[in-house]
């Protein structure tokens, strides 16, 4: 912590509450002046920094990916201005390896001068919907290296003393498929950051300089010296936990582990991801600071009530080991960094949760991209679309709470689902299915929040192709203290001309699709919390009329037996009788209650290719518990796992195999695909 005298309590609150407001004053700029329809949607963030570049204040709906980097990408910019800065210089940066994200997310800075002298930095942070590269939208899955990616935009000048550097705009933004959008939004971005730049000139000018520089440092100190305490509160100790990348596609068959150990010393909390997998083929990569920002995001969530700032930063320490998959050196591709950036968080939310039972929370769904660009044959100059969408999903059940239903990925709450009207209107695709999906929560005493299901006709378009950014359809999400798995991600392509329905999965690049075909992918709920059999009858009740669990499920998944007596007007009845006998017998075969969920049978074999590659074992294809996992692994997973219903995954994260093998679903890409952990 800093050394400086103390403001008086008033002055303090006012001024850390000044600084978040002017950072929420620089969203609602953006949001008013922006061009894209990506950026509309929140899919941005911006920051106040003091003279050093470290983080004094985030907006109230910033997206957390984003916060734990802004810092970074600062400092980087004023080393490479050192000495050559001016008033009205704003200098733009979107590398990945000097602490950013990918180069999507472009940052625009600028110095904020009082009297020749540098007090702050205000950032804005925009998420370009295209940066170049091999397909619209920059995100190609099979990138090993950043050249396919897009533009790596290093420290440039985009203001000089006041005066726009069209020629270096232009440059950028030529080399995208959207120029307008990217001029757009470099405007916007710029005169958001002059919104805080007025703000705390105004702020100068009621307080003095010296009350504003030591307020930027007495908030940082504040949240450090509460962090510290609380963390000194906690026993010392350690633990660990793992998640996986469903696979590497340059690589072997098998996931991709990523291994987490927190280990608290005093007031500090020391993060080493040690024995992480090494960096992959694919664009599934994080560079550090995207790996520091989500150990900061996960970490934080169990912190709701203190600002975020560097302050935050210093009570913890990340060993990362160079050349793994959460520190990806240059040019190993990136532009997928939210893959490991999800898994990480959801980890650090499982460890903590054992530390701080009371805001225990289990896994949440993985945020996916959707993106498909081409010609939009409707006008007749036929011009080049970008459709960029994400969907909500489930979070966790948590500890005598429901998951949350429907809500944006723990990679970004600030984001908005965006309209379908919107969409509609600017690029030639119709939606013709967007609702809950029935079933998608993983079951507890706890349930998980429910998913979505969306469906999409594409209409008159001309060379086109489209891209699917995801995870989870083999590592899926998870439930804690016995609470069970939700479903996996996956998106499915029926061709109008074939009538053929394809699933793809849930990571792909550069599929053609023309006009007439329609395309599907849901989203996961959220993994349980507790034993689903310990859950009230009643809520179970209350979800089949809201239609979040089916009358099947309600009986399969927790022993609640439902009569329907007329489902048109929402009349339904629990049969206690039944229930009471239903629990019974679950509660007696528990093994068995798990391998028969599906409906289907465990060890079902039809045709002979309902067969794990290489083993011959038979599957079982819940899709809650490993769709298609073997009745030898299904056994033993589930006897160390759920079968006691305490069985948190901490326990047993460091006994999980390593790889999955995959096979197309027979109902259509809803609920999964054949796996097995062993890698076969």
């Amino acid at each position: 912590m800093s050394e400086q005298q103390n403001l008086d309590p008033v002055t303090f609150e006012v001024l850390k509450n000044s600084f978040i407001t002017s950072v929420d004053q620089m969203a609602e700029q953006i949001l008013r002046t922006c061009y894209s329809f990506v950026i509309y949607n929140r899919d941005f963030s911006s920051a106040l920094h003091d003279a050093e570049g470290n983080s004094a204040a985030q907006g109230n709906q910033d997206i957390a990916v984003h916060v734990g980097t802004l810092h970074f990408t600062c400092k980087d910019v004023i080393r490479a201005f050192d000495g050559d800065m001016h008033p009205g210089d704003v200098y733009a940066i979107n590398d990945p390896y000097a602490g950013g994200t990918h180069f999507n997310d472009v940052r625009l800075i600028r110095p904020i001068f009082v009297d020749g002298r540098i007090i702050a930095f205000s950032q804005s942070n925009g998420h370009w919907s295209d940066l170049g590269g091999s397909v619209p939208g920059s995100f190609d899955v099979a990138a090993k290296e950043m050249f396919r990616e897009g533009m790596r935009i290093t420290p440039i000048r985009l203001f000089d003393k006041g005066r726009f550097c069209k020629d270096v705009a232009h440059l950028i933004a030529s080399n995208t498929r959207d120029p307008a959008s990217i001029i757009g939004d470099i405007h916007a971005q710029a005169q958001a950051t002059q919104v805080c730049e007025r703000e705390i000139l105004r702020l100068v000018g009621k307080y003095g300089e010296g009350t504003v520089k030591q307020g930027l440092g007495a908030v940082q100190d504040y949240v450090e010296r509460a962090m510290r305490q609380r963390i000194a509160a906690l026993p010392d100790g350690e633990w660990e936990t793992q998640d996986f990348i469903d696979r590497d596609p340059a690589g072997n068959e098998g996931m991709i582990p990523i291994k987490v150990k927190l280990t608290i010393r005093g007031d500090r909390a020391i993060y080493d991801f040690t024995g992480s997998h090494p960096t992959i083929g694919s664009i599934y990569n994080s560079a550090f600071g995207a790996t520091f920002s989500a150990v900061a995001a996960g970490m934080k969530t169990f912190f709701p009530d203190l600002p975020l700032n560097s302050g935050f930063y210093r009570v913890f320490e990340i060993i990362a080991p160079e050349g793994s998959i959460v520190d990806a050196k240059w040019p190993v591709a990136v532009t997928g960094f939210l893959m490991p950036f999800e898994k990480i968080m959801n980890a650090i939310y499982e460890i903590w949760s054992k530390i701080i039972p009371e805001r225990a929370i289990a896994c949440a769904f993985n945020l996916e991209y959707l993106l498909t660009g081409g010609r939009d044959a409707r006008a007749a100059e036929k011009p080049i679309f970008m459709f960029y969408d994400w969907l909500p999903g489930g979070w966790g059940g948590r500890n005598g709470m429901d998951g949350c239903n429907v809500t944006t990925a723990c990679f970004g709450t600030g984001l908005m689902a965006q309209p379908v009207e919107g969409q509609e209107r600017a690029n030639p695709i119709l939606t013709t299915e967007f609702e809950v999906l029935t079933d998608s929560a993983g079951p507890g005493k706890w349930r998980g929040g429910a998913g979505v299901l969306k469906t999409s006709r594409m209409l008159e378009a001309e060379n086109t192709v489209i891209s699917y950014i995801c995870d989870r359809e083999r590592a899926i999400v998870w439930g804690i203290e016995g609470g069970l798995p939700s479903m996996p991600h996956g998106l499915t392509l029926t061709r109008e001309k074939s009538g053929k329905t394809e699933w793809l999965g849930a990571t792909f690049s550069d599929v053609a699709i023309e006009a007439g075909d329609v395309f599907s992918r849901p989203t996961a709920g959220g993994g349980g919390f507790g034993d689903p059999l310990e859950r009230d009858p009643q809520r179970v009740l209350a979800d089949v009329i809201d239609d979040y669990v089916s009358v099947e499920r309600a009986a399969k998944d927790y022993g609640v037996v439902i009569d329907p007596v007329d489902p048109e007007i929402c009349a339904y009845e629990i049969d206690a009788t039944a229930t009471a006998e239903q629990r019974r017998q679950i509660r007696a075969d528990r093994l068995g209650w798990l391998a028969r969920r599906s409906g289907r049978g465990l060890g079902k074999v039809q045709g002979g290719g309902n067969q794990c590659a290489r083993r011959g074992a038979p599957l079982c294809r819940d899709p809650r518990l490993g769709h298609g996992r073997s009745a030898t692994h299904l056994h033993r997973t589930v006897s160390r796992h759920v079968s006691q219903t305490v069985g948190s995954r901490l326990a047993v994260a460091t006994q999980m195999p390593s790889g999955w093998a995959a096979r197309p679903p027979e109902d259509g890409g809803r609920y999964g695909r054949c796996h097995d952990r062993r890698g076969h």
